[in-house]
């Protein structure tokens, strides 16, 4: 292999260096303007132009990558999928839900098709049922067709039992209690949509059915009615940190069950110090004696007699969680179980406090709590 020339450029000594930055300055003072070659002003012209040209291409690519990105899967056609339009909702958010629900693929085709349709401020809030492999026009015209604006309120804590007579009122008895809590007594039926749902197994739904407001139609049914619900937790419960919960030993649905009986034992605030009263006692396999599961399973506000009672859910009982959760619960009692307060405290007890709310006590001895309780 020859050796590579090495020239001026590459390898200069000191003298040839000085020599050339003495030329190159002699040389910028002469007058070469007889010697330059003449620019042409049409060549100028088109050059620019062929500048901006590909600067527009460039940015028409980047736009149309940007908004191609983030598509998800597309329903299989058929697949019915319950969206919901809120009040003053745009094309925009719609069609951010649209994609996120794998109606359509590309929410910008769908923004400026509604654009040229004219029909941005005819898209009506409510609840729709849409359907795998419709067109974006077909999309349309049903958002533009009025529903109902009617609602129904499921309150924090609500029962599976409570949640289907509420949907059945709203309804005026077109989707039955019984029908609602036999669509809702299965959640591996709803497994595949919801991974929350995985470790649930065939229990009811109890628990995740999110309390809220929710808007309904004479086309809804006891399934898209639940799927609202599964949609909301799922949507309000995505930022969680489970990490506590899971250093404890315990399941997202162990949270859930946990998070229930917090519903009905803490004021609002106290959650993460009564759920830190429950860890406690699960760590050194203390029962959690919670006169919450005794109503849950009375009925009422139990007695002393009722904290007798056997059963499965009776936590004077029982070791441990409850089967299932025995409630609803809301996303403050879920944030309190995932994020507890760090405490000492086995005992709790509250009373009325004269004024509509509630006095709390907590300690560490079952001494120190009957000296708080009696004193």
């Amino acid at each position: 292999m020859s050796r590579n020339k090495i020239t001026y450029s590459q390898h200069p000594n000191r003298a040839a260096r000085s020599a050339h930055a003495k030329g190159d300055k002699q040389f910028r003072t002469y007058d070469t303007s007889a010697i330059r070659p003449k620019q042409s002003p049409t060549g100028a012209i088109i050059g620019i132009v062929v500048l901006v040209v590909l600067l527009v291409l460039i940015l028409v690519g980047v736009f149309s990558f940007v908004r191609g990105c983030g598509k998800t899967p597309l329903v299989p056609r058929g697949t019915e999928v319950t969206i919901t339009v809120s009040e003053g909702e745009g094309a925009k958010s719609v069609g951010k839900t649209l994609v996120d629900e794998g109606l359509i693929s590309n929410s910008g085709e769908f923004v400026d098709r509604v654009n040229a349709l004219g029909e941005d401020g005819s898209l009506h809030p409510g609840t729709y049922v849409l359907t795998g492999g419709q067109s974006v026009d077909e999309i349309i015209q049903v958002l533009h067709t009025p529903v109902a604006a009617d609602t129904f309120t499921i309150p924090e804590g609500s029962t599976l039992a409570q949640t289907a007579a509420i949907v059945a009122e709203a309804t005026g008895g077109r989707i039955t209690a019984e029908d609602f809590i036999a669509a809702a007594s299965d959640a591996s039926v709803y497994a595949s949509s919801y991974a929350f749902l995985e470790d649930v197994g065939n229990n009811s739904l109890e628990g995740f059915l999110f309390p809220k407001t929710y808007p309904y139609n004479g086309e809804s049914t006891a399934d898209s009615i639940i799927r609202v619900m599964l949609d909301q937790f799922g949507a309000e419960t995505a930022g969680l940190d489970w990490s506590y919960v899971e250093s404890q030993g315990l399941s997202h649905y162990d949270a859930i069950k946990l998070a229930s009986i917090v519903e009905k034992e803490a004021h609002a605030d106290h959650r993460a110090t009564v759920a830190s009263v429950f860890y406690n006692r699960l760590a050194v396999g203390m029962r959690l004696q919670s006169d919450a599961t005794v109503a849950y399973v009375v009925g009422h506000d139990p007695t002393a007699e009722d904290v007798a009672t056997e059963s499965a859910y009776n936590t004077y009982f029982i070791d441990g969680l409850t089967p299932t959760p025995i409630n609803s619960p809301g996303i403050e009692c879920i944030q309190a179980v995932c994020s507890p307060d760090q405490t000492g405290y086995y005992y709790f007890y509250f009373e009325d406090d004269g004024n509509g709310g509630l006095n709390y006590y907590f300690t560490e001895t079952y001494e120190d709590h009957q000296a708080t309780y009696e004193g």
